[in-house]
């Protein structure tokens, strides 16, 4: 049988992990010498090129020196993490990447310590030794330092350390001396990682990860732990409730370059897709017709946030969008939880309401994004952080580590904003020309928080944060301090108005566009809430008067991304997302009702 080695890209966001995994494609010569291609291969839907981020893991198959190398391209942000967990599995070694100048983050931390437990064998790869300030001995002995630390072996402390620079396409052992492709990497992943072990027995595959084709259905892929899986085959599925089902292997296929390759049979250490199954879970095991054997289920951790999704009944709803019902939601939220381990779906109370549980912001306002864009209408409650309680009865939360390099001038100013919501600051480190800040917060503390920080800095504060553990409650945190400019009626707003309130706050909406009664149109410079005429026109009049026809100076519009508008409305606000639009509104739109609820509330 071929030499197969299975490994898995780890690394922070933006470390370069599907730079290099471009590089491992162009080595392999998996295209033709006149074929055009774009960088970011693997990065194939939109949201992930636009966002320079990956989201879903993905496989892509090389060959070098006759063997064959599975490559598991992984996310990097700890929202993503649940897709990291899984992917693991089909793994024998990881490819560590490090930035040369940032070194270990805290995503390496949490993916390095899964894959360490696991007994994978690391091969550290110090990326961008090319940038300025860069110190990749120092980041090699923090590696060394992060995986001691995390219980690590003497034979997985025993690492290889390779040198490079994805983005210039070399990789080397010495960092001082570039050499002129990657063929070092690819050799050091041959000698280093240990081939895929063929075990013999009745046959075993669990399912890790899940395709469709609108021609055949779901497809499930995997990778065969033991024995040999043949087209045509009956096999059991073994579920997650104890149930044994009788399936039979429609069609076998094995990844080749960028697709996939239909084979008769694939025997234990490949990974393959397999066609013919319907019923199944990320976490099932296919096993023996006669003696099934179920393998241990995919642990994932527990998420730390949850939203409120309900229809969209504004009164601009259904000009936009395809999907409005509460089927529509219901049918699109289910199935999403299929491939998305990380996310749970519950009643929210009433038929068109749904609690949406998830690993944080980014997670969330991902499934948000997609669904927009396949034509869904929907609206969204404030994010809500998920309290446990232990023995005792004490009220635990989720506690996040936070890491934030920035400039030295604005330290201070993060150090601020982040105790005001309850962080601690653990360690304060000058590294290159930055300020290396680490905190304890909690996550509530981070709703908002990114913003107010790039604000601070002028954009200059990378920060990254990290689920850690359920601690004790920290109190109270302060909230928006600002209240809420709403719309009185519905119409076009008019430059007039606009620029006869701007001394109340700053506004959301620009001139001429269609707003209606209860939609939050701007933010208020007192905490209190406050409603607004924005339709009314400049009355008309055949005198003149020096000075009262001067041209308007409106200050421009605050534009939100999605995330942004997830973490600024309050509890009593939704957020409108619509293919085209997103708006923020008061659940109450009527001033009575609000006025009605707050009173509710209070006695409450």
């Amino acid at each position: 049988m071929q030499s197969i080695r299975n490994i898995a890209i780890i690394a922070h966001v933006d470390h370069g992990k599907t730079t290099l995994v471009d590089k491992i494609i162009h080595a392999s010569k998996l295209f033709r010498e006149n074929q055009e291609f774009d960088d970011l291969i693997l990065d194939n839907n939109d949201l992930e090129r636009e966002r320079g981020i990956t989201i879903t893991s993905k496989n892509v198959s090389v060959r070098y020196k006759d063997v064959k190398i599975n490559v598991i391209d992984t996310p990097g942000h700890a929202d993503f993490g649940g897709e990291v967990e899984r992917v693991l599995k089909m793994a024998d070694g990881v490819l560590l990447l490090v930035d040369a100048f940032e070194g270990p983050m805290p995503q390496t931390r949490f993916v390095l310590g899964k894959a360490l437990e696991l007994g994978l064998k690391p091969i550290v790869v110090v990326n961008k030794v090319d940038k300025e300030n860069c110190r990749p001995e120092e980041v090699q002995e923090n590696v060394f330092d992060l995986m001691f630390n995390l219980g690590g072996t003497e034979e997985q402390l025993d690492f290889v350390t390779v040198y490079g620079s994805s983005k210039h396409g070399w990789m080397g052992e010495d960092w001082r001396h570039p050499t002129g492709d990657i063929t070092f990497l690819l050799d050091t992943i041959i000698e280093q990682i240990p081939p895929a072990p063929v075990n013999e027995g009745t046959p075993q595959m669990q399912i890790t990860s899940l395709d469709y084709n609108a021609f055949v259905g779901r497809i499930a892929i995997g990778r065969v732990l033991r024995g040999t899986i043949k087209e045509g085959a009956q096999m059991s599925l073994c579920k997650a409730d104890g149930v044994i089902k009788k399936v039979k292997i429609k069609e076998l296929q094995t990844f080749e370059g960028l697709g996939r390759q239909k084979v008769s049979e694939v025997q234990a250490g490949d990974i393959c897709a397999v066609t013919g199954i319907d019923d199944f879970e990320i976490g099932d095991t296919l096993a023996d017709l006669e003696n099934p054997e179920a393998l241990p289920r995919i642990a994932v951790d527990e998420p730390t946030m949850n939203m409120l999704f309900t229809i969209n009944n504004s009164p601009f709803f259904g000009k936009e969008g395809k999907f409005v019902t509460s089927r529509h939601l219901r049918d699109r939220l289910i199935k999403e939880t299929e491939k998305n381990l990380a996310l749970r779906v519950e009643s929210g109370g009433s038929e068109d309401k749904f609690l949406v549980f998830g690993r944080g912001i980014l997670h969330l306002s991902v499934l948000i994004e997609t669904m927009r864009r396949e034509g869904y209408e929907l609206q969204v409650g404030q994010p809500q952080v998920l309290f446990k309680e232990d023995e005792n009865g004490n009220r635990l939360e989720p506690i996040e580590t936070m890491v934030v390099d920035v400039p030295e001038t604005t330290a201070g100013k993060v150090i601020e904003l982040a105790t005001q919501r309850k962080g601690e600051l653990l360690v304060m480190e000058p590294k290159g020309d930055l300020q290396h800040l680490e905190f304890e917060i909690p996550s509530r503390g981070l709703i908002g928080l990114r913003s107010n920080v790039l604000t601070a800095t002028q954009g200059e504060a990378v920060l990254t944060h990290r689920f850690k553990s359920f601690e004790p409650y920290r109190g109270i945190i302060p909230s928006r301090n600002s209240g809420s400019i709403i719309s009185k009626g519905m119409g076009m707003s008019t430059g007039y108005t606009i620029d006869k309130l701007q001394d109340r706050g700053r506004f959301f909406i620009g001139p001429g566009e269609e707003i209606y009664g209860g939609q939050v149109v701007g933010e208020h410079n007192r905490p209190n809430d406050i409603v607004v005429n924005l339709q009314e026109a400049k009355k008309m009049t055949n005198m003149r008067a020096s000075g009262s026809d001067d041209g308007l100076r409106i200050a421009p519009k605050i534009n939100f991304s999605l995330e942004e508008s997830m973490e600024y409305i309050q509890k009593d606000e939704y957020l409108e997302v619509t293919p085209s639009s997103i708006r923020m509104r008061k659940i109450y739109l009527e001033e009575t009702d609000r006025k009605r609820n707050a009173a509710k509330l209070e006695m409450a």
